[in-house]
């Protein structure tokens, strides 16, 4: 991997883990389009590395917050930890139940155009929300979530956005959606970065250098810019704008597939 790739890579990967317009479906799309590859397993770990910090640092006074409560043994913050482990649960349990199935949809260029569109409906269906909600997650609240999160496995379907989306039809303040999808993607992310860690080299250790440092950094300043820019537009009540982009990218991608077969 070149200087050049590496920026490439690390702005696509920040922008799109966290913009509701899905980074495997925009992988997919890539890889079938122009025939780009991921470079190798410790790129994959390090762009999931930097885009778990830049969740950490944009919530990082509520993670604060948040770990005080638990070392305090306050209710509400162990609720609220409580129900984002909870609104794991479904993705993990899904995602191991039907890899085969999810793994196949890798294939299918055709299904990630379809699932663009889906998505492009979930976020433009948030303009129908009614502006007067103040629910809070609970049990109920958190596996809902959990659930539209485990069918953002699929490409092209984004967890950012799904998430979001059923959280606010669930009443729950945009903002606050945001901040519980965001929390959720910890250990998502994590996750992920965990698994690819075993098909490193039997040393395990990441070889460092200057194209990769770029990537990291790229991954890291996109990803922050990407969640900011996400809550200032739900401060607006504009999520649903990132409809109009998935459904050209659908309506594209469909026609590519059917071209390209």
């Amino acid at each position: 991997m070149n200087w050049w790739q590496g920026i490439i890579l690390g702005i696509v990967q920040g922008l799109t883990e966290f913009l509701p317009i899905s980074s495997s479906g925009h992988l997919v799309v890539a890889q079938a389009a122009v025939g780009v590859q991921m470079p190798g397993v410790q790129v994959e770990v390090v762009l999931h590395v930097a885009t778990l910090l830049a969740v950490l640092i944009v919530y990082r006074s509520t993670l604060l917050t948040l770990s005080r409560g638990l070392v305090a043994r306050d209710p509400g913050a162990w609720k609220y930890a409580l129900l984002l482990v909870l609104a794991t649960v479904p993705a993990a349990v899904i995602g191991l139940w039907l890899a085969d199935v999810f793994q196949k949809a890798f294939d299918s260029l055709f299904a990630v155009g379809i699932n663009f569109l889906v998505t492009g409906m979930i976020l433009w269906s948030t303009r129908l929300v009614p502006e007067a909600i103040d629910g809070k997650p609970d049990v109920k609240r958190a596996l809902a979530i959990g659930v539209s999160q485990a069918l953002a496995i699929l490409p092209g379907i984004s967890r950012s956005g799904t998430t979001i989306a059923a959280a606010m039809w669930l009443r729950i303040r945009p903002v606050a959606a945001a901040e519980f999808s965001f929390l959720l993607a910890i250990p998502a992310v994590a996750g992920a970065a965990v698994l690819l860690l075993t098909d490193l080299p039997a040393t395990g250790a990441i070889v460092w250098n200057g194209s990769l440092i770029l990537s990291f950094l790229c991954a890291l300043i996109s990803g922050i810019a990407a969640i900011r820019l996400l809550i200032a537009l739900l401060h607006r009540r504009a999520f649903h704008r990132f409809a109009p982009y998935c459904w050209v990218l659908g309506v594209v991608t469909m026609a590519w597939a059917v071209v390209s077969a």
